[in-house]
């Protein structure tokens, strides 16, 4: 019997805030690149604002949930990329990076814990940003870290879907 993994990207942020949009834009990049080439499995791509009940309904019931949000570290590298994985129901992070919006992921991690809504598996792409002021578009460097973080969460999908499929 196979299984069709449920993956869930999230997108998450303020397109209106310049670099803040980093997770949306993403997602418009992934939803571009399935017109071409479909996403495997049973693949969601949603936007959401952080609010942490709308992270947990968009990711409850996922095998994978992937996370992308413009995040601000000092001193600060914009373009660069932190990942994070959810273990045991907790975030670790190799990188210090906090959510340009004040995102309370840890505490949607800690209350789908409780609530036993989260995914089988979590990771949270955070983005630094170089510009979160009122307007559109993002900055050359972010928009650069879009493009790559976006063709590689679609090679990470395919991996996953393959992994899960083949059970």
């Amino acid at each position: 019997m196979t299984t069709t993994a449920r993956v869930t990207v999230i997108g998450v942020g303020n397109e209106y805030r310049r670099d803040d949009g980093v997770g949306w834009a993403v997602v418009a990049r992934l939803a571009e690149h399935a017109r071409t080439r479909p996403l495997p499995g049973r693949t969601s791509l949603v936007v959401c604002d952080g609010d942490p009940a709308r992270l947990i309904s968009h990711w409850d019931g996922a095998d994978l949930a992937i996370v992308v949000d413009a995040a601000h570290t000092h001193p600060g590298q914009p373009g660069r990329v932190h990942r994070l994985v959810m273990d045991d129901g907790r975030i670790a992070a190799a990188d210090r990076a906090t959510s340009s919006h004040g995102l309370g992921l840890g505490d949607a991690v800690e209350l789908a814990r409780e609530l036993d809504h989260l995914p089988r598996r979590l990771i949270v792409y955070a983005v630094e940003g170089a510009d979160c002021s009122p307007g559109a578009g993002l900055s050359a460097p972010v928009e650069a870290a879009a493009a790559r973080l976006a063709e590689q969460i679609a090679q990470q999908i395919a991996r996953h879907h393959d992994g899960v499929g083949n059970r």
